[in-house]
């Protein structure tokens, strides 16, 4: 296998560069405190559009971000029922999940940060910052960022859809954009449903999702909105895959409102007030609640406010924010704390724009008193279609309530928990022209006061630790090449070194990273017929190796799309997290219809 990956890397790195180049469709990527050009951008930035969404063999947003190379989704469970986030090879509480720049951050605990109140059909584009993110986000954004990205459009519609599958599996729900050329409005409605793959694995997912966008002098002001449901069997998610009789019932909603305005010719400034609430429902017995249940009741209030400004010495921009988080849980009691960050980046560029340079610092305090202070750095050199970048930065995470003070037969809270703090670096070289594209990095971080839950025997509880020093470090590779109007292909391979704990104790978290990641996709597109092929190779470092494929296959018809899309063609017999049995080959198809009102 690795040889075959090797050889598919090399065939398509050559091949990269054969083909006539074209112009270069400017992007623009979404900060914290200013929006850069990707040209004059110094990050490793992917950015998902729509296009790429739709044709993907995806059922959920976490499926999406899995066909790409550093990003590890650990699921349990299928279609988004629930999933772990992390990015090369860091713990699912250490990357910062954003909606149109808002914090969904989960002070219970990192495994409910993926319960998004919309689907994929609500997804305008999706930004992946992997690295050294801390710095312009604050607090989590410890191995990097990702940014999901809505927005009502310009065409007054209705989109109906409809799908079915295997294992009893179906989904329905219908979206529309509406409104006037200066207030423009955006609602969905969705439902999904199985009976599950095994026992215990039926769920039940709902969404409703309303976003609007009123154009002011100089400016827009935002409100979304939305609600999402989901109840599922959990066989095996949590305590031993024995434990098969488990159930949860998870609510999640999100209200915020943005404020987009253009001061002076020189000064923008923006505003987003939050409300995200969550509660979550858990039962040892699905058919004996008294036995063992647990509720958690979380609210995070929130005020962002950043600003920039143009000068003859670049571009500043400041930011502040402060967040209110509330718990109510009958296991892990009735908590609160207060956290303020503030921001400070300066932007500037030389050599006719060739070398940009990005300083910056954040600044983090608690309401226990602690101050944590990240500093950091981004350089990157263009010519031409070339670009070699560099990124320096010190990232942190405090612990969630779950870490602190989750009691239970099997595991452990620990209230004297220390923040864990990481300094972490990346160097990377990045070639792009209008048909093919290639980037290299090398990475690295090392973290002191690691959290992991540990166990020092086979019969003790699992117990929240700051493990002590722990090195991560590797490379990627990613490389895209468009032979034509209708074929192209890509690769991605990651691999990681963690550096390992004690043997002699075990370690629920630290040793599940992906020490090799291949991804390869092959897309055609012909006369409205659209097909995407997808393999992955994954090797765990305690789990073995699988192999999977997916493919969807599409057709446009006017207004009307029909596909059909296999989840696991070779039917895999594979584990991501907590050691449960992930779907074997899962067949769906669909319709999308879209009705033009005007």
């Amino acid at each position: 296998m690795k040889k075959l990956i090797v050889s598919i890397a090399l065939l398509t790195t050559v091949s990269a560069f054969k083909a006539q180049e074209k112009g270069i469709e400017e992007v623009t990527i979404t900060g914290k405190l200013m929006d850069l050009p990707l040209k004059k951008s110094s990050v490793n930035v992917t950015i998902i559009d729509k296009a790429q969404i739709q044709n993907s063999a995806a059922q959920s947003l976490e499926e999406v971000l899995a066909y790409y190379t550093g990003m590890d989704i650990r699921k349990r469970g299928a279609n988004g029922v629930q999933t772990d986030l992390s990015i090369r090879g860091s713990s699912f509480e250490q990357v910062l999940l954003l909606v149109n720049g808002v914090r969904m951050a989960d002070s219970q605990t990192g495994h409910n940060a993926m319960n998004l109140p919309f689907d994929l059909a609500s997804v305008e584009k999706i930004e992946i910052l992997k690295g050294t993110a801390a710095r312009g986000f604050g607090n989590g954004a410890y191995a990097g960022v990702v940014n999901i990205i809505t927005k009502p459009n310009n065409t007054d519609n209705i989109i109906v859809r409809g799908e079915g599958g295997d294992f009893n599996s179906y989904a329905y729900g219908a979206a529309s954009n509406f409104g006037t050329e200066k207030f423009r409005n955006f609602i969905q409605v969705n439902n999904s449903e199985s009976d599950g793959y095994r026992y215990n694995t039926d769920y039940k997912i709902k969404n409703i999702w309303y976003q609007n966008n009123l154009a002011i002098k100089d400016g827009n002001l935002k409100l979304m909105a939305g609600i999402q449901e989901k109840k599922f069997g959990a066989n095996g998610f949590y305590a031993s895959p024995a434990a098969k009789d488990q159930y949860e019932e998870v609510q999640v909603s999100l209200v915020s409102a943005i404020l987009e305005k253009k001061l002076s010719e020189n000064i923008n400034f923006n505003a987003k007030t939050y409300w995200r609430r969550a509660q979550d429902m858990y039962l040892f017995l699905r058919n004996n609640p008294s036995y063992y249940r647990n509720m958690h009741i979380g609210n995070n209030i929130g005020l962002d406010v950043s600003a920039n400004f143009k000068s003859k010495l670049g571009i500043t921009g400041v930011g502040a924010d402060v967040r209110k988080e509330f718990l109510a849980s009958s296991r892990l009691g009735s908590r609160e704390r207060f956290v303020s960050q503030a921001f400070l980046e300066h932007h500037f560029s030389l050599f006719n724009e060739s070398l940009n340079i990005s300083p910056g610092i954040s600044w983090t305090k608690f309401s226990d008193g602690k101050d944590y202070f990240l500093p950091g750095i981004d350089v990157s050199y263009n010519e031409d279609n070339n670009k070699f970048y560099a990124n320096f930065a010190k990232v942190n995470r405090i612990p969630t309530y779950t870490d602190l003070y989750y009691t239970s037969l099997t595991e452990q809270g620990n209230p004297d928990l220390k923040a864990e703090t990481a300094w972490s670096g990346e160097f990377g070289y990045q070639y792009q022209d209008g048909q093919n594209f290639l980037k290299y990095s090398m990475f690295w971080r090392k973290t002191t006061n690691a959290i992991d839950w540990q166990k020092a025997t086979s019969t003790s509880p699992w117990t929240a630790q700051n493990v002590g020093t722990l090195e991560t470090k590797g490379f990627e590779v990613e490389a895209n090449h468009q032979v034509n109007n209708w074929l192209g292909y890509s690769f991605g391979y990651t691999y990681l070194e963690n550096q390992h704990l004690d043997d002699k104790i075990a370690s629920r978290y630290s040793l599940d990273n992906l020490r090799h990641q291949f991804v390869a996709k092959l897309k055609n597109n012909y006369k409205g017929l659209v097909n995407e092929l997808i393999y992955r190779y994954n090797e765990r470092v305690n789990l073995g190796s699988y192999n999977l494929l997916d493919d969807k296959i599409s057709y446009q018809f006017k207004n009307f799309n029909v596909y059909v899309l296999v989840n696991n063609i070779t039917n895999s017999e594979y584990v991501e997290t907590s050691l449960v049995p992930m779907p074997g080959r899962w067949f769906h198809a669909g319709f999308t219809y879209n009705i033009k009102l005007k």
